[in-house]
């Protein structure tokens, strides 16, 4: 525990502890980017904690610097940061905006504004990093065009709402997994998942300079790209595949093709995915050897992560539970 009482998170991922400040900058750094840092009139000792793991494209951080400190980086440049304090607060400024970040207010800083911080003692920190690549290219898709300027979101990320609730759920179970070493990071279908919907949820619900025009109605996909979109899934199912990535494959914008599935089939296309890869999990379950296939196995192999609810949509599917049709039932 830390001396909040917060539990250390990804404590089996140290990149390094120290009293020292001129240390703990130049080894944050390496992760982030270069920033001024100094103690901020507090006559606490610094006692820094940084835990650091990447899983795909994410990188998941816990940072406590045991004691106030100024932070400046100034722009970000190449990458978006989720900051959760887990406790305590902080004064962040980026750009034109100013909030005070505590456990119920997240900080979203955009990289192309100046960012300035101050963290109190006893605010450690879940930090989340999203290259700014992967977030340019996952909008670019979902509105089928090129952005005409930097993305910029609301600083502030309400982690009361339900869509931040699901959010932060996700990140934690990237964390959880990470500090077991021996689940997502050998399944990368299911990373894939949870990195596609983390980008798009903060896309399509957090407030943005481009939230209005991805909230415009886009022309629907005509049923002939809906079929084509259907074959590609089911020809790709075993790659970590977004709407994104079908959309390209049948060359039309994400939102059309997510409309043109909802109009032609009730359902998104990650949803006819989800069905495709149930299906595959049903045939690899009838012909499995139970002494040497699991239906945990399976399942996580073919991107199911909750196995409560990946057994729900198996028996309201088939009928029957997984193990059933494993043991030849």
């Amino acid at each position: 525990m830390g001396e909040t009482g917060e539990r250390v998170l990804l404590g089996n991922r140290r990149l390094f502890a120290t009293g020292n400040l001129d240390e703990a900058r130049e080894q944050v750094s390496r992760v982030f980017c270069p920033h001024r840092l100094e103690p901020a009139g507090d006559p606490a000792r610094p006692a820094v904690c940084f835990n650091s793991a990447q899983l795909g494209s994410v990188r998941l951080s816990y940072l406590d610097y045991g004691a106030g400190v100024r932070i400046e980086p100034g722009e970000l440049e190449s990458f978006f940061l989720v900051q959760i304090p887990l406790a305590g607060r902080s004064l962040i400024r980026c750009g034109g905006q100013e909030i005070v970040s505590t456990p119920r207010l997240a900080s979203l800083p955009s990289p192309t504004e100046y960012l300035d911080m101050r963290w109190e003692a006893g605010c450690p920190q879940l930090i989340v990093k999203f290259e700014r690549r992967a977030v340019e290219g996952a909008l670019e898709h979902l509105l089928g065009e090129r952005l005409d300027r930097p993305v910029v979101f609301g600083l502030g990320m309400d982690m009361t709402t339900g869509w931040a609730r699901a959010w932060r759920a996700m990140a934690d179970l990237i964390v959880g997994e990470a500090e077991h070493g021996d689940g997502l990071a050998a399944q990368p279908l299911a990373v894939a998942h949870l990195e596609n919907a983390m980008l798009s949820s903060l896309l399509t619900m957090q407030p943005s300079n481009y939230l209005a025009r991805l909230a415009a109605p886009r022309t629907p996909a005509v049923p002939k790209v809906v079929r084509r979109a259907m074959e590609f899934i089911e020809a790709h199912a075993h790659e970590p595949l977004t709407t994104d990535d079908v959309a390209r494959a049948v060359a039309v914008s994400g939102r059309s093709l997510q409309e043109g599935f909802r109009r032609h089939l009730g359902l998104t296309p990650m949803g006819h995915l989800r069905d495709v890869r149930l299906s595959r999990v049903h045939e690899e379950l009838a012909a499995g050897d139970p002494a040497r296939c699991t239906v945990t196995g399976v399942a996580a192999r073919w991107g199911f992560l909750h196995q409560g609810r990946f057994a729900a949509l198996y028996r309201t599917r088939y009928g029957q539970s997984p193990s059933l049709t494993l043991r030849g039932r």
